[in-house]
């Protein structure tokens, strides 16, 4: 699970050229800017990843001007992503005694009132509710590169595929008990012909479709994830004349893992369906964070003349679980900074 805020260390302090009042510091494998002095290498901190949405309160006040969500910026030529805070903040938040037992890594999004800022879909387009994203499947938000730089070194050498990251709105659709189910990225969504997402489960015929993967594979339960992209979605960046449904997921629910990748092409393909770009098919994985963060520039294979989000990274074999990422399959994604200041996320 994303940690939105946590306590961590800053691990590297060093200055900006040209600048005399703020400095580039380390946390995580994220580089952001902080004032000249104010954290000392080796010093506990909050940091607060970007999509932080911080409440209105007064010792945020200052981030008013610019708004209360976290952002990739650039100051003085230095890319800075994320806020950190001195571990005072949570002053009146914990007792004394609990805050000095906290250990790097301890998530305190909740304590500080922190919420992940996601872009809404109008209620014109989502539908109607029926109930919270389903327990029986991981939703699809990977994690950055930056949140677990420890992945490049516990993986180093294990092959991986890539694939484009995809701009749009997140969809996943089930079988399961013989229910076929529609949701968004965090809800469940009833039947709706105002529903983008149950509008493009019809049209790709979906439910059929999954029943007869379903019933080929002997898989009962089963789910598919991807990214619905076109008019109306993120303003169609990649200027698509009608919706698409680009997969990047297949997941065994009864045996709770995903689909290797070198079943999840053809499966996909014989849904009827087109997978998200495919960028490499056996990447070995032995780079450094700013490396892979750099290899996320570029253009995007569905529109060549729009930048791409980013690339996101699979392990072709399940390899075994790690905190905070996908079940039986390491997965991350590195987003470009190109995109993100163009888009000013």
């Amino acid at each position: 699970m994303r940690k939105l805020a946590s306590i961590q260390k800053i691990l590297k302090l060093e200055p900006i050229e040209n600048a005399d009042l703020i400095e580039k510091a380390t946390v995580l494998g994220w580089n952001l800017v902080v004032k000249k002095g104010e954290f000392q290498v080796g010093e506990q901190c909050i940091y607060c990843e970007i999509d932080s949405l911080l409440p209105e309160r007064h010792e945020y006040e200052f981030l008013r001007p610019r708004g209360f969500r976290i952002k990739t910026a650039k100051l003085r030529g230095q890319i800075s992503q994320g806020i950190c805070f001195p571990m005072s903040v949570l002053d009146g938040l914990l007792p004394n005694e609990e805050r000095m037992l906290l250990e790097e890594g301890t998530e305190v999004t909740d304590e500080l009132g922190i919420k992940k800022y996601e872009l809404p879909i109008p209620a014109s387009m989502s539908g109607a509710i029926k109930g919270a994203f389903p327990g029986f499947i991981p939703k699809t938000d990977e994690i950055r590169i930056q949140s677990v730089p420890e992945v490049l070194d516990e993986f180093r050498g294990t092959s991986f595929y890539i694939t484009e990251k995809v701009d749009g709105c997140s969809m996943t659709a089930f079988i399961r008990d013989g229910f076929f189910g529609v949701c968004s990225r965090n809800l469940e969504l009833l039947e709706d012909e105002k529903s983008v997402f149950w509008r493009i489960s019809r049209k790709t015929e979906l439910e059929n479709n999954l029943r007869k993967l379903a019933e080929l594979t002997g898989m009962t339960n089963i789910a598919i994830q991807g990214e619905i992209i076109g008019p109306g979605i993120q303003g169609n960046k990649y200027k698509l004349a009608e919706l698409e449904f680009r997969p990047f997921n297949l997941f065994d629910i009864d045996g709770y893992k995903y689909i290797p990748f070198d079943k999840l092409k053809d499966m996909i393909k014989s849904l009827g369906l087109e997978m998200v770009p495919v960028l490499d098919e056996n990447f070995v994985l032995n780079h450094s964070v700013e490396e892979l963060v750099e290899s996320a520039k570029g253009n995007s294979l569905i529109n060549p003349s729009v930048k791409r989000e980013g690339l996101v990274f699979g392990s072709i074999d399940n390899v075994g679980g790690f905190e905070g990422l996908s079940e039986g399959r390491i997965s991350f994604k590195a987003i470009s900074n190109d995109f993100l200041l163009k888009f000013d996320e």
